[in-house]
């Protein structure tokens, strides 16, 4: 039997930063997360131990993506408060194992992908959505995957809008030191920046065919 800690409460990204041991990391929309260079699947497989281990330890309940190419963890914000407290513990000893077993963290890989339904006012298109994906309701405003597979979605209402006339636009996390890169990239690649004023929070950019964009990095940095 692990012995667990006792970590409890509640910590925002910023704060989950500033604790040892968590360099690997970072916070995307979902929550944080590490991702971690592989050989093979048998390569990434080997850290799936490790991490349940340190989950058992910490009360923590991650999300684990074993590919040949690499091995994703993840801790999922649950609950509307933001990071639980223990995360940083967790997180820390995961480090510690994929740095023996010789596989590298690769921040530049970390994200997560969202959808941001805008609805007029006086509409309420969440059920919809919720039932047609074969979603939970997260919160007063989201929605998300059961097994957080796919991405999440927003659900914001906008005014002076026509009724029945619907907007989305797709909303990606991105650590905060890769945001300005992703950035160019798009731009490089035949994209346009649309409002670029609340940046570094998030540029928001369009297609070559005018469909949104943001390249959000707020969540890595929010206090």
């Amino acid at each position: 039997m692990v012995e667990t800690t006792s970590d409890s409460g509640w910590i925002s990204p910023a704060a989950f930063h500033r604790a040892p041991g968590v360099a690997d990391w970072r916070v995307t929309g979902t929550g944080p997360q590490a991702v971690f260079s592989a050989t093979s699947l048998a390569h990434a497989a080997r850290l799936v131990g490790p991490v349940v281990e340190a989950a058992e330890r910490h009360g923590v309940r991650p999300d684990i993506d074993v590919r040949p190419e690499a091995v994703a963890v993840r801790i999922p914000i649950r609950e509307p408060e933001g990071i639980p407290a223990a995360a940083t513990s967790f997180a820390a000893l995961v480090s510690r194992a994929a740095a023996e077993l010789a596989l590298m963290a690769d921040p530049a890989r970390a994200q997560s992908i969202g959808i941001y339904v805008a609805q007029h006012s006086r509409a309420d298109v969440r059920p919809f959505f919720a039932a047609a994906l074969g979603y939970e309701p997260l919160g007063d405003t989201d929605a998300v995957d059961p097994l957080r597979c796919g991405p999440q979605l927003a659900f914001n209402p906008i005014t002076g809008d026509t009724p029945t006339r619907g907007r989305t636009h797709i909303d990606v996390f991105v650590p905060a030191d890769q945001a300005r890169a992703r950035v160019d990239a798009a731009l490089a690649a035949g994209g346009r920046l649309a409002d670029d004023s609340h940046a570094p929070a998030w540029w928001s950019l369009a297609s070559p065919d005018n469909h949104g964009v943001d390249i959000a990095s707020w969540t890595d940095t929010y206090e």
